[in-house]
């Protein structure tokens, strides 16, 4: 059986490899080995020319983590916690975005991805949640996840894949959904009420989550974006 080829958006950053230290074009292996476990071929987008003309090419599309959005894409100004902005990449995904929602295509959202499906559908983003939840769980020190468990929204296709009870989440996000964009639903809050998934009405398979699956064990929704491919 061939295998359904999911493209995957990557950063654009100075990294260090071998010998060298230079602007590379990256992404952590844990999406590309959860796709490969899922059944998937993965293919690494990087955020340049035209990306949005690839969405024609791809059987399915995951939008990965990263770095915040630019406040301007939802009628803010940054406050100075907001950081990591690359224009170049919101510009890229939003495109992305944008076509894999008009042909149908099977999508998911994680982390940053999540946060990019909702203003590019006309929401906005809280810029830190440590003013707005006066704890910093959701993303404890730099480098590290913090464990904190969600809670699927019965009658979602999200708690149709992970039941309804809490799930073990590992998380890394400042940001996260403010005001709910038209044409989406709360899938799943965390325990102080921060939305933490979403799916997209009427779309065969289109869902986001806040938190970063693929660093756990749980292969789920990766497996359930195969299958709708």
């Amino acid at each position: 059986m061939t295998r359904p080829v999911i493209g995957i958006s990557c950063y654009v950053e100075t990294a260090r490899f071998t010998v060298w230290e230079m602007t590379a074009s990256l992404l952590p292996h844990a999406y590309v080995e959860q796709v490969v476990r899922a059944g998937g071929q993965p293919v690494v987008l990087p955020p340049v020319g035209e990306a949005g003309s690839l969405v024609d090419r791809l059987d399915g599309l995951i939008l990965a983590g990263g770095g915040d959005m630019d406040p301007a894409s939802y009628d803010q100004e940054p406050l100075d916690t907001t950081g990591y902005i690359r224009k170049f990449r919101d510009d890229s995904e939003l495109a992305l975005m944008d076509g894999a929602l008009r042909r149908g295509l099977p999508f998911f959202g994680i982390c940053r991805g999540m946060q990019v499906l909702n203003v590019a559908l006309g929401g906005t983003l809280h810029q830190h949640l440590p003013d707005v939840v006066g704890h910093t769980r959701h993303s404890p020190a730099p480098g590290q996840y913090g464990p904190m468990p969600v809670r699927p929204v019965a009658g979602t296709r999200l708690a149709e894949l992970l039941g309804e009870d809490p799930v073990d989440a590992s998380h890394y996000h400042h940001q996260a959904i403010d005001r709910l964009a038209d044409g989406l639903t709360v899938s799943a809050r965390a325990e102080d009420g921060i939305i933490e998934a979403v799916d997209v009405d009427d779309h065969p398979f289109a869902l986001a989550v806040q938190w970063h699956p693929e660093v756990g064990v749980d292969d789920r929704l990766f497996k359930a974006l195969i299958t709708a491919c």
